[in-house]
């Protein structure tokens, strides 16, 4: 017997079945739905538990019902399987069966993917996400404002509220580096799961952790800044014309942080 051949990148399921042009209907007609993104290394992937809860929330918010985390991971070594990989950037979508009596879930494996750790530039736009704390795809606000710094020369776009209070990047959480603590913005924002695991893990390294205001006018008070996502880490190099430190030892330090989180078997 031959083994047979990978399935070619990208790759999608539904519900655990090669996606069909039915299928792809639903996420093509419908942006009404929710994911997560995990970087998956070896059939395993960190903060595993907070992916299943982000889902099982949003997915309760959403359809007023849970989505069961068992049945996820089923699906997505199944999809793993099916393309004949271990390591790959998998995202897991949530959206809602046609008749609405429950969920589709669709995962997609593509190429395993790490965040260049080269310093970024990042744009401030005025642009706050709607119900920011949902993971969503179809973000118009997000693609078109991210576009419009790459014209601009920068890496990325800064999401910012109406009042100048910096929230997030537009695929990204971001810290700041005051001297004495990594500092995530308060406002309206996605939890990214990096974020929480750093949040997790940084008073282990030696580095208080603290959520409060930051505003683009109060940029100067910090040294350093930082982006994170499911890809990984990067150094700010600076925001508008707001330049900071690329701290190399700092980010040493985050990255030791982060790398002490364990990897969970999906």
């Amino acid at each position: 017997m031959t083994t047979p051949p990978p399935a070619p990148f990208p790759y999608a399921e539904f519900d655990g079945h090669p996606a069909t042009e039915a299928d792809l209907r639903i996420p093509a007609f419908l942006s009404y739905g929710h994911f997560t993104a995990m970087q998956v290394r070896g059939g395993k992937v960190r903060g595993l538990a907070l992916h299943l809860a982000r889902l099982d929330s949003a997915n309760q918010e959403l359809f007023e019902r849970g989505l069961d985390g068992e049945r996820v991971r089923e699906l997505i070594r199944h999809a793993l399987d099916s393309a004949g990989v271990r390591d790959a950037s998998t995202r897991v979508y949530g959206f809602p069966s046609p008749g609405g009596t429950g969920t589709t879930v669709m995962v997609t494996v593509r190429e395993p993917a790490q965040k260049s750790r080269e310093p970024h530039d990042l744009m401030s736009v005025p642009y706050a996400r709607t119900v920011p704390h949902i993971k969503r795809p179809g973000e118009f606000g997000q693609t078109y404002y991210a576009r419009l710094a790459a014209r601009a020369g920068f890496d990325e776009a800064l999401l910012t509220t109406p009042d100048g209070a910096v929230a997030e990047g537009s695929i990204t959480n971001i810290g700041f580096w005051d001297g004495t603590s990594v500092v995530w913005p308060k406002a309206p924002c996605l939890l990214g799961i990096t974020m929480a695991l750093l949040e997790q893990e940084l008073p282990g390294a030696g580095l208080e952790s603290v959520r409060r205001p930051v505003t683009l006018d109060g940029l100067a008070a910090f040294r350093s800044a930082f982006i994170t996502n499911s890809q990984g880490i990067a150094p700010v190099r600076r925001i508008d014309d707001t330049e900071f430190t690329v701290d190399e030892e700092l980010m040493k330090r985050i990255g030791q942080a982060y790398d002490g989180a364990p990897w969970d078997t999906i």
